[in-house]
């Protein structure tokens, strides 16, 4: 039995500062998952490298208006939004994004601008509004993952279970703290999501129980396995979920939807948790 629908959007920013943690698959394939479950899902790409865009089979060097048009320009984002073959809607990105963190910069309220685009599109499409917003924001502390974690109800955090993988992870807590003292009181740390997972190593498990311990943190289980089928997917121009149904990457993916639909349904903790 599928689970439930939460009520009204839920906005998930997809954030770690440090690159090669899988988090552009993990945006991708949990998006498809909850579109699988019957969600209506937009994903947001927010890294000028474009690869979430990439990997869902569009050509960011085709597009005339993107996510930056939207941030910068105030276009509004029903004329930016593609449906992809995968059941999912995205906002693409264009190497042009990498100029709006200079745009915002000396703006007066850059941290809103991702929130007021999204609410101004929950406002436009009503009843027909997205169940799940999956931000992937750019492997930076910069403007634009502020601006993200500004709109988001909660934060993924995708990690490499590996010794060194963690180190950004405080700095990480540190913006989420500072995001929540000045522009989003209500942010919630949703977990850890471990990527790349080698259940083969005990040191893979010693990582994630010590992080757990460290900061704190949920652990979104299960571990998602190091497998070459995530390298195929997005040379296909699609998820796991499609170029690989029945692996064990795609499975995974599919239980921790399950698990953030059920994560969606908890009520708000009355204050936040310190760090």
């Amino acid at each position: 039995m599928s689970p439930k629908k939460p009520v009204g959007p839920i906005t998930l920013a997809v954030a770690n500062q440090k690159g090669g943690v899988a988090k552009t698959t993990s945006v991708a394939s949990i998006g498809a998952a909850l579109a699988e479950l019957g969600h209506r899902v937009l994903l947001v790409d927010l890294d000028p490298q474009a690869c979430l865009t990439f990997s869902l089979g569009i050509d960011p060097e085709d597009l005339e208006t993107s996510v930056h048009h939207v941030l910068t320009q105030g276009v509004d984002p029903a004329e930016v939004i593609i449906a992809t073959e995968d059941g999912v809607d995205v906002l693409p990105a264009t190497i042009e994004l990498a100029r709006a963190e200079a745009d915002l910069l000396t703006r007066t309220g850059r941290e809103h601008v991702i929130k007021g685009a999204l609410e101004g599109l929950a406002d436009d499409l009503g009843d027909e509004a997205y169940d799940w917003v999956l931000l992937d924001c750019p492997p930076s502390l910069g403007v634009l993952t502020v601006a993200a974690l500004t709109a988001a109800d909660g934060v993924l955090v995708p990690l490499q279970c590996e010794t060194l993988s963690h180190r950004g992870v405080g700095q990480l807590l540190d913006t989420v703290h500072d995001v929540r003292r000045f522009t989003n009181r209500g942010l919630e740390v949703w977990g850890v999501l471990p990527t790349l997972y080698d259940g083969r190593t005990n040191h893979a498990r010693t990582v994630l129980e010590t992080i757990s311990e460290t900061y704190d943190l949920e652990v979104v289980e299960p571990p998602i396995p190091k497998t070459i089928k995530f390298a195929e997917a997005p040379a296909a121009g699609r998820s796991i979920l499609a170029t690989s149904r029945t692996s064990k990457g795609a499975q995974a993916y599919r239980e921790v939807a399950e698990n953030l639909v059920a994560r969606a349904s908890r009520p708000k903790a009355k204050k936040a948790r310190k760090r």
